[in-house]
């Protein structure tokens, strides 16, 4: 099995609606179908890499070649975790978490995405929760990143109802446009206070030296 290799493939975050994992093959091909569907109307653009903007199969194609690219290029000091949501059986978008130096800093960024037609049901506050709690509870984070454009309310909306705090504007060029970036940062203790989501964590043991944890000077 491809875990023996690469137990982050066995990994499983649950809650009580949503199961996240690194894709397989058939999740990636789901995956691309969903975002092929749409992600967002045509006049916003969530992301700073407009990558929506062009033809469904392109997207599609584009969701697959660059979830496989994070998955080759994963060190223990430079990692980036792309796990699919899992709702009812069905791929429903992306959540992410991911970390440089994470041994030392103990600190994630996350960023998400989800198909429209899952849009509005609280899986975004979910799925974020999730992974909150295997960054904190998990690996022992002490802080998590993230970062919503300007408009962009219901990403900002689930940050602030897990605890988040602003954390300072920055100003993008999206689509030849400034954008103002609003950032946010949250706590351990933040967390903690704002834990409402049951969480739970499988297969995590062998995969925290890819984490950077657990290593030793002769791994």
């Amino acid at each position: 099995m491809i875990s023996e290799h690469f137990p982050p493939m066995g990994l499983r975050v649950r809650t009580p609606r949503l199961e996240l994992r690194l894709p397989s093959m058939e999740d990636l091909a789901a995956l691309g179908d969903v975002a092929a569907a749409g992600i967002h109307t045509p006049e916003q653009m969530p992301f700073s890499e407009p990558w929506t903007d062009q033809p469904p199969a392109k997207v599609a194609l584009s969701v697959i070649q660059y979830n496989l690219g994070k998955l080759a290029a994963w060190t223990p000091a430079d990692w980036n975790m792309n796990l699919v949501v899992v709702h009812e059986g069905a791929v429903a978008g992306v959540q992410d978490v991911g970390a440089k130096d994470f041994a030392v800093r103990r600190e994630v960024g996350t960023g998400s995405w989800l198909g429209r037609s899952f849009q509005g049901r609280g899986i975004g506050t979910e799925m974020r929760a999730a992974v909150l709690h295997l960054a904190f509870e998990g690996l022992g984070a002490l802080s998590a990143l993230s970062t919503a454009f300007e408009g962009n309310e219901a990403s900002a909306a689930v940050s602030r109802r897990l605890g988040y705090r602003p954390n300072g504007v920055d100003t993008v060029a999206v689509r030849g446009k400034a954008v103002q970036g609003l950032h946010y940062r949250l706590t351990r203790q933040d967390w903690e206070r704002h834990r409402t989501v049951p969480v739970t964590v499988s297969g995590l043991e062998p995969c925290l030296p890819f984490f950077g944890l657990g290593l030793t000077e002769e791994d």
